[in-house]
């Protein structure tokens, strides 16, 4: 019969609904303050420390809202940022340097919810509030560590090719490398060997004494800069993914920038130190032929450099360098068969190569674990930017039992946290080039819920305009289609939830005011249509059939080149302006659905399939 459906259509849009309102609903649950607190180097997370945090803030008079240990953190949440704060001040004179307390907003959606992946959506800074950046990456430094790295890697070539040299120096003023030789036979067997390794050094030979001058092609160094800016990206992200701060935005803007986005995270100077302080190691041998007491005492001998371990244990070790933890792929912290702390690290293939040629030749030396950690200061440049503070310390020292490849472990630290921030600063790895902050902006809470207020504000004006415009003109088909409108803003929201990557900015919320708009279109396409087939003399129900049928072709057509061009911004365009494509493109493909099958469905089972002599049209 015409204008009637089958059950199961009814059931799949129902189905639909639910579903997405399932998923819409964490959104009406606001976020809490909250107090995440991550162990650094030398501390430890444990229920006895969160029973220590929980009793100060009781004694404080601070009523927080639960203290509960989370994946190896402790979160607080509290009703207020002002108890928020004075918790801040509290755990970090209860817990001192050793753990990392970082403000933050924490969602309060009903366990049940969390249990089935539903979550509220994304909200970009401009909505959450939190931290931005710009960070500038010291291309000038990752120039200088290639040209550091090559002379390392000329002197290991030159010595298992039997080429003899008298220096290989790096001048990084000029950005070469300097290498001199005895004998003429020795500069030109140097100069096939270089030029057969590499294809984009530039080589020549100096106007006095047998030297050679070793540089980099321009296509080489752009490749470096480049390597540089895009690892630092990647290393950032893992920061920030070790220390848990959701929602982040890393991305690469220009040459030499970096775009730097928290979302929840209100504390600027915390963020630096996430962002900034980074760790790698250094293996290198010990030097058993120079003297300790001498070292100590000042006379450094020139081929070694002194050290300390935790303990203020002077160690002093060689000045060449086996291996830097750039070829660290990963790390995972375990015990050993003492059942003493170790990590496990894993090197790249050039890593393991490196590793096996240094250890082939000093298997019974013992090889010292160099930790290295770059934090800011209170020295500052003259940007006005923190000094990064180079902090190196003998994490281990042992005998080389045999030869090493690309798995090997750390053994000799002091605790299993020791072992398991150890390698969680190793799996994120060390900054390829230095950064620094040349601009940073912070979004209070506040704000965020004043553009929040503004937006739902904006929506429910618009939405109230359409339905009241509807109800008017088009009477009890006007009522449909405002429940249809109704139904497309709880798909936005609930699509907008599910979709992993989607973030909701104020542009983004223009982006549904302007869907609350066009979702009538297609329902005036309709509506108008059904009266055409009327005035021409069709029954009611083939009025309301054709009427669906001829307008679909236009409602296709004029959607589908709107949805194009979402696609197109979201493809090319970045920040506000994919928020509002995603929004946009979500709310076209859920206003056909409303208006075309949704629409359909409710007319139909109110008015279709019956001898009618009139519509409420």
């Amino acid at each position: 019969m015409l204008n009637k459906n089958p059950a199961w259509r009814y059931l799949v849009v129902i189905g639909m609904l639910l579903l997405t309102l399932v998923y819409a609903l964490p959104n009406l649950y606001p976020e809490e303050p909250a107090l995440n607190i991550s162990a650094s180097r030398g501390g430890t997370i444990t229920e006895q420390t969160r029973l220590q945090l929980q009793q100060s803030f009781i004694d404080a008079g601070i009523a927080a809202k639960s203290v509960a240990l989370h994946d190896g953190k402790i979160i607080a949440r509290f009703s207020n940022a002002e108890q928020q704060l004075q918790a801040l001040d509290q755990a970090k004179n209860v817990l001192g340097r050793s753990y990392t307390s970082a403000l933050s907003l924490m969602p309060a959606t009903p366990g049940w919810l969390t249990a089935i992946g539903a979550t509220p959506m994304k909200l970009g800074l401009d909505l959450r509030g939190g931290v931005h950046f710009l960070l500038a990456v010291d291309m000038q430094a990752a120039m200088d560590k290639q040209l550091n790295d090559m002379v390392s890697a000329f002197r290991s070539d030159l010595r298992q090719a039997d080429i003899r040299y008298l220096s290989v120096k790096a001048d990084l003023a000029q950005g070469q490398i300097t290498l001199s030789f005895r004998q003429s036979e020795d500069l030109k067997q140097a100069t096939s060997l270089l030029s057969k390794q590499d294809n984009q050094l530039v080589i020549t030979e100096g106007a006095e004494n047998l030297s050679l001058r070793v540089a980099l092609t321009e296509q080489r160094q752009r490749e470096i800069r480049n390597y540089a800016l895009e690892q630092n990206i990647t290393i950032l992200r893992n920061r920030v993914n070790e220390i848990g701060v959701a929602e982040s935005v890393v991305q690469r803007q220009g040459a030499d920038r970096i775009v730097v986005q928290l979302p929840g995270v209100q504390d600027t100077a915390q963020a630096k130190e996430i962002l900034s302080a980074t760790a790698t190691l250094e293996f290198r041998l010990v030097d058993t032929d120079s003297d300790l007491a001498a070292a100590v005492a000042g006379r450094l001998s020139a081929n070694a450099d002194l050290y300390h371990s935790a303990d203020g244990r002077p160690v002093l070790l060689e000045k060449r360098v086996l291996l830097t933890g750039d070829h660290i792929i990963d790390a995972v912290s375990g015990y050993d068969e003492y059942s003493q702390p170790k990590v496990s690290i894993k090197l790249d293939s050039a890593g393991g190569n490196l590793m096996s040629d240094a250890s082939k030749t000093a298997v019974g030396r013992r090889m010292a674990t160099v930790f290295i950690e770059y934090k800011p200061g209170s020295e500052l440049n003259a940007d006005g930017t923190a000094l990064l503070v180079k902090q190196q310390e003998v994490i281990n020292d042992a005998t080389i039992q045999m030869r090493l490849g690309r798995d090997f472990d750390i053994t000799g630290l002091n605790s299993p946290a020791e072992a398991q921030n150890l390698a969680s600063l190793l799996r994120a790895g060390a900054l390829i080039a230095p950064i620094q902050v040349i601009e940073e902006r912070t979004i209070g809470p506040s704000l965020g819920k004043e553009n929040i207020a503004l937006g739902l504000a904006a929506i429910q004006w618009g939405l109230a305009a359409v339905v009241l415009f509807m109800l008017v003109y088009y009477k009890a088909f006007g009522l449909v289609a405002n429940v249809a409108l109704a139904a497309n803003l709880v798909l936005i929201v609930g699509f907008l939830s599910m979709i992993p990557g989607a973030t909701l900015t104020l542009p983004g919320m223009a982006g549904i005011v302007l869907t609350v708009g066009m979702a009538v279109d297609a329902n005036v396409l309709i509506f108008e249509r059904i009266r055409e087939e009327l005035a021409e003399g069709r029954s009611i129900q083939q009025a309301i059939n054709l009427g669906y049928e001829r307008a679909f072709a236009t409602i296709a057509d004029s959607n589908i080149t709107t949805l194009l061009v979402a696609l197109i911004l979201f493809g090319v365009g970045s920040g506000p302006v994919k928020g509002f494509a995603i929004t946009l493109a979500i709310g076209i493909l859920t206003s056909i659905f409303t208006a075309v099958v949704g629409t359909r469905l409710l007319v139909n089972l109110c008015w279709g399939g019956r001898r009618l002599q009139s519509l409420p049209l």
